[in-house]
């Protein structure tokens, strides 16, 4: 069984930064890839940003610049997203995606960001 550990959430004023953690446990293949995506209240969820274990990156036109996903070299089941010159938009719950080929999609709890003055 897939389980996903999602940390980092927390409470920072605009312009500040925060890291999110995500570390994948269970039977997990190399070919594998991992993502953020964030919900919004009374929004869809959305993508924020994916990496392929050949750390391919993908990021939502909203976060280039601010946001870089990253993934443990020595760990290929954990993944990072450091959020900087975070804005009152980038407030919503996080969550963390790992899909594995053939076998699908797994998700993580949810974090909450929160970004306000």
């Amino acid at each position: 069984q897939v389980q996903l550990v999602e940390s980092g959430g927390g409470l920072v004023q605009p312009g500040g930064s925060l890291r999110l953690s995500c570390a994948a446990s269970g039977s997990i293949s190399s070919d594998n890839a991992m993502g953020w995506y964030r919900q919004a209240p009374g929004k869809q969820r959305e993508l924020v940003a994916t990496i392929t274990s050949g750390t391919s990156t993908i990021y939502a036109t909203s976060v280039k610049g601010r946001f870089t996903i990253f993934r443990d070299n020595a760990k290929n089941t954990t993944a990072y997203l450091q959020m900087n010159s975070l804005k009152p938009e980038d407030t919503a719950v996080y969550y963390c995606v790992l899909s594995i080929r053939g076998l699908g999609s797994f998700w993580g709890q949810g974090t909450q960001v929160t970004v306000s003055s």
